[in-house]
């Protein structure tokens, strides 16, 4: 299990990590999330030893990281690490053997990896020849050649179209199921939410709020409804105190409330008003209460 306990870190006057603790067992996935800037790459960085901590600890199984353990992890930062004019297959083979593989099961597992990412046909090719989506998905597999223990992701999905992202998806579930503990970031929160059981939200250094999603949603002081209408006026609205319009389109209306007001009294004003073709009630998406966290 990853530990990250109780971790400070200052860079001049910046307060980049300001003292909290997380945790990722062994086959579960974290989403990482938060604002530009507030210290997720960071901790990503420290978890590898690329950032010296002012204060707290970084642990592995209850114990320092040292480096034969870094070995056993998988690293893919946001700033891309790959030898731009080296041949693809032969990187990862490289990068393989670097994690302790030795050259034919290095190579076996170079080939699987270009398998499963779709970049067999391009094995040939020098990183600096394919395209941005295609890097990405090299990178991907040099972080994972080596069945990597712990898989440290730092906006992966980045920039992918929606086919690589269904991929990437498959392969982070697949990492997880192995065994292996996953952490990456994402800005894609409904992306988060799909395949996330678990999240830590973090904001100038310091975790707002951390556990399993659904949880955390129900948690939340904010309800949403969403609804449907046929032969309202225009401008409907419930007229139900507490009850805010966030959108309108197509007689479909999406209303913002706070847990304590009775939806029954939204669904009667509009029973009143109109034909309900459709209403549900429930708890803010992932997206909704990120934002409710670091809004301030």
């Amino acid at each position: 299990m990853l530990a990250i306990d109780d971790i400070h870190k200052r860079f001049g006057e910046v307060q980049a990590l300001d003292g909290y603790s997380l945790s990722v067992a062994r086959g579960r996935m974290l989403g990482f999330l938060g604002p530009n800037g507030a210290g997720k790459t960071t901790v990503m960085r420290a978890i590898f030893g690329l950032v010296e901590l002012d204060s707290g600890e970084v642990l592995w199984d209850g114990r320092p990281i040292n480096v034969g353990e870094r070995l056993r992890f998988g690293y893919m930062p946001e700033e891309r690490g790959l030898y731009p004019r080296m041949r693809v297959g032969e990187q990862l083979e490289y990068f393989g053997r670097l994690h302790g593989l030795e050259a034919t099961a290095a190579r076996a597992a170079a080939l699987l990896w270009l398998e499963r990412l779709g970049l067999a046909e391009r094995a040939a090719a020098k990183v600096e020849e394919l395209s941005h989506g295609n890097q990405q998905r090299a990178q991907l597999a040099a972080a994972l050649v080596h069945a990597p223990e712990l898989l440290v992701l730092d906006e992966p999905f980045a920039g992918l179209d929606p086919v690589a992202i269904h991929t990437l998806a498959d392969v982070l579930r697949g990492e997880a199921a192995r065994g292996a503990a996953v952490l990456f970031s994402s800005h894609q929160l409904e992306l988060v939410e799909d395949i996330c059981e678990e999240v830590a939200i973090i904001d100038h250094g310091r975790l707002l709020a951390t556990g399993d999603v659904d949880a955390l949603k129900r948690a939340s002081e904010q309800r949403r409804i969403e609804l449907q209408l046929d032969g309202a006026p225009p401008e409907w609205l419930p007229g139900v105190p507490g009850v805010e319009l966030v959108e309108r389109r197509d007689g479909k209306l999406r209303l913002d409330l706070s847990r304590d007001v009775d939806p029954e009294l939204v669904l009667a004003a509009a029973e009143k008003s109109a034909h309900v073709v459709a209403f549900s009630y429930g708890p803010p998406t992932l997206a909704e209460l990120f934002l409710e966290l670091v809004t301030p």
